[in-house]
């Protein structure tokens, strides 16, 4: 996500960084590449102008100008204020009441039904009793697609009933979440291709009935400035709390994100990067500024790999690998871990600098190459014995024949897995070389 302006802001600021001092004329040329590089990705042009205006009066201020790192200063500015553009601190769903409530709104195909899903998931992971309400009586196969991802999530859902409105439906749905007292009940409301004064109409009514203390609008950011359209209409017709932003891992521009807040005051509460039930994360706007200039995100990385990794392996892993025991089984345990945290795409976005360096494409072929060595090095890993797992060093070409033709793969992809193996062993005797080093180090300074 916002690919194409990342490089274009960053390349910006590489040439600012090289004056020993700014002066009025650098910074303007800098900002009109800005303020090029925002319309390209989409940015609504009154946010954009403002954004531009208020960038250029902090630096053309003296704290700027005749700052010893004129450059870095720039940039600094630059961040706080896409900081405020996003929404400045992160927010979240109000969950409170019995039940707390969450009625979703959006046109058809911006992906309501699956954040749904996505966020039942999320909460019942959390330990809340969670509630799915079909409300979306118009699209085929909208009730169905609801169905399946509550079997998946494990929650209850409510269907409606022939004859029923979407209104009386709420009422029903609305009325049995408090009965039975679910901690969330969460409203897939029916969507249109475009607003209209039926929709809208359906929408009051239900909000009326329902009552919920969160209207959060689904958008696809892919939609690019028309989103701000959108997000108005339905601000002004039933009033919302937050917005979810999705399909943001296939945009390269990302407008709608840097347009929608600015333009309706409503929080961007998470985005959407990818299918999986996981791939619904919360908006923090100070990591996606810097994510944006190409500082990294190594904050939601590790988080990520908090969720993933149990803490008791990964120590374990740390101690074999200190020992120089780690086996196979170990290196396979790594791979399917990795898989677990996302898209490598992603991951290579969180990295401090990485954009910085790269290019998208790459990025994409970095990201693609990895994908593929790790599905190949997990099958092949798959093809032995367990012994042959547990004893590396002992897979000779016999077997390692057997392995290859075992998993459809060449003797050549066998050979290659084992050599990353032994590196990654060499490593762990490094780390215990640095680690006795250190020890000795800290006996000299004591004394």
């Amino acid at each position: 996500m916002f690919d194409n302006l990342s490089t274009a802001l960053q390349k910006t600021f590489k040439n600012l960084r090289g004056y020993g001092k700014l002066t009025e004329k650098n910074v303007k040329d800098a900002l009109r590449e800005v303020r090029l590089a925002l319309l390209e990705a989409d940015v609504n042009f009154k946010v954009a102008r403002d954004f531009i205006n208020q960038v250029q009066d902090k630096c053309l201020g003296d704290e700027v100008l005749l700052s010893v790192t004129p450059g870095q200063q720039v940039v600094k500015v630059v961040n706080d204020e896409l900081v405020a553009l996003f929404g400045g601190a992160h927010e979240e769903f109000k969950l409170v009441g019995n039940p707390a409530s969450v009625m979703l709104m959006g046109l058809h195909g911006s992906g309501k039904t699956t954040s749904a899903g996505k966020l039942a998931y999320r909460w019942k992971k959390s330990g809340r009793r969670v509630l799915l309400v079909a409300c979306d009586i118009r699209r085929p196969a909208a009730v169905e697609q609801l169905s399946i991802l509550a079997e998946q999530v494990g929650c209850d859902i409510v269907r409606p009933e022939p004859g029923e409105s979407v209104p009386q439906l709420g009422r029903r749905a609305a009325q049995l979440s408090k009965a039975v007292r679910y901690d969330v009940v969460i409203y897939d409301t029916g969507g249109r291709f475009q607003i209209d004064d039926e929709l809208v109409q359906e929408l009051k009514e239900f909000e009326a009935e329902t009552q919920p203390n969160n209207k959060v609008l689904v958008l696809d950011a892919a939609i690019g400035q028309e989103s701000v359209n959108v997000a108005e209409t339905f601000r002004d017709a039933v009033g919302l709390t937050g917005m979810i932003l999705t399909k943001l891992d296939g945009d390269a521009r990302g407008g709608a994100a840097l347009s929608v807040h600015a333009v309706t005051g409503c929080p961007i509460l998470m985005t959407g990067v990818g299918e999986k039930m996981e791939d619904l994360q919360p908006f923090y706007p100070d990591r996606m500024a810097s994510r944006i200039l190409g500082m990294g995100d190594v904050v939601s990385l590790v988080e990520k790999a908090q969720e993933v990794v149990d803490e008791k392996d990964a120590l374990k892993m740390q101690e074999k690998l200190a020992k120089n025991q780690l086996d196979l089984e170990d290196f396979l345990s790594q791979i399917q871990m990795m898989k677990k945290m996302g898209p490598i795409s992603n991951m290579l976005d969180s990295l401090p600098g990485n954009t910085m360096k790269m290019d998208d494409k790459q990025k994409e072929a970095i990201a693609k190459a990895s994908e593929v060595e790790m599905k190949k090095f997990e099958s092949i890993i798959q093809s032995m014995t367990v012994w042959e797992r547990k004893h590396p060093k002992s897979i000779d070409r016999p077997r390692r024949l057997r392995i290859a033709q075992g998993c459809g793969r060449k003797l050549a992809d066998v050979n290659q897995l084992l050599k990353r193996f032994d590196q990654m062993g060499k490593m762990g005797k490094q780390f215990k070389k640095m680690e006795k080093r250190l020890r000795h180090l800290q006996k000299f300074t004591t004394k």
